[in-house]
């Protein structure tokens, strides 16, 4: 299935991290652009239109959950995966409160990150390795 994915991470080094991925996974997949922080995200998913969103969880101006509700909030109907290094007993709860469709830890990124986006992209969510994915509502 083609797709177009946006990436958002403050980090440059996770960006080209999350492109080499997306790329070594033989899938028909675009990074169709990239972003810094909350703000950049959401003026790029109006003017793109991503088939999907990878969100980082930390990043400045605005959080990576509170982009995943702004973008919820405006109905583009584009899933959201938050991408995140901290690990808590609330964030599955937390992802989902944001309205994003899944998460993956960037401890297991190598291992989780291609099927989620699978998973997404097929109307499924994603909420970390051990998580039953269930069609969305």
């Amino acid at each position: 299935m083609s797709a177009k994915i946006l990436i958002v991470d403050d980090h440059e080094i996770v960006r080209e991290g999350i492109r080499r991925l997306i790329s070594k996974s033989q899938r028909e997949w675009k990074v169709c652009g990239e972003a810094s922080d909350g703000e950049e995200a959401i003026e790029a998913v109006k003017a793109l239109k991503p088939d999907l969103v990878i969100l980082d969880i930390t990043m400045p101006k605005i959080s990576g959950l509170e982009t995943a509700s702004r973008l919820s909030k405006l109905g583009l109907g584009c899933p959201v995966l938050i991408f995140t290094m901290h690990e808590s007993s609330r964030l599955g709860v937390e992802v989902r409160q944001a309205g994003a469709q899944g998460f993956v830890l960037k401890s297991q990124a190598a291992r989780d990150l291609v099927r989620a986006i699978d998973q997404l992209l097929a109307g499924k969510t994603f909420f970390g390795a051990e998580s039953q994915v269930a069609p969305t509502s």
